[in-house]
């Protein structure tokens, strides 16, 4: 969860040649599932796309994150750049400590991830449904970690299973005393 307090501002809009008032508000976001998903709703894509944002689906956005109430519409056209980058900075926070050297993600390959894919995972690996609140991020770290665990260990090789035994033979003979 994000707060970001704006501050109050007057704006002037060129197009409707007047000035606007922009109150002080505390705005609270989350990016989630549930977020992206009330996003995908509106625009009929996959937010985890490469594909870039017009502006428009950028504001649209945060509205969608936007977990405080009765918050002024115009603030949203009027947030400053550096509010919006701070955004961004948080959607793209892994918010967690794991990592993965094989970066290989859910759905990898060229697969279309959308919210509906998200939530298949979910189900399909009991990932709580709470979990739909959490930072988009640290869910599918967790679903990556999930379907890691879930798959069969790789056979050791011959050659590394007989090391293996020739270890821990040798440490139970150290332990012996022979």
């Amino acid at each position: 969860m994000l707060t970001i307090n704006v501050p109050a501002q007057e704006f002037y809009d060129e197009k409707l040649n007047k000035f606007f008032n922009i109150h002080a508000h505390t705005l609270t976001l989350e990016h989630s599932l549930v977020s992206i998903s009330k996003w995908e709703s509106k625009w009929k894509k996959p937010f985890l796309s490469k594909d870039p944002m017009t502006n428009e689906q950028v504001i649209d956005y945060i509205k969608c994150m936007t977990i405080s109430k009765n918050v002024d519409e115009n603030l949203y056209n009027f947030l400053p750049e550096k509010t919006i980058k701070e955004i961004f900075d948080y959607v793209e926070d892994p918010m967690t400590a794991t990592w993965f050297n094989d970066k290989k993600r859910p759905g990898g390959g060229r697969q279309i991830v959308t919210s509906e894919v998200i939530y298949y995972y979910m189900i399909a690996l009991n990932v709580p449904m709470e979990c739909q609140k959490w930072h988009l991020n640290r869910l599918i770290t967790l679903i990556h970690v999930c379907e890691l665990k879930q798959q069969n260990p790789k056979k050791m090789s011959k050659g590394a299973a007989m090391q293996q035994h020739k270890a821990l033979n040798a440490a139970r003979r150290a332990r012996r005393g022979h």
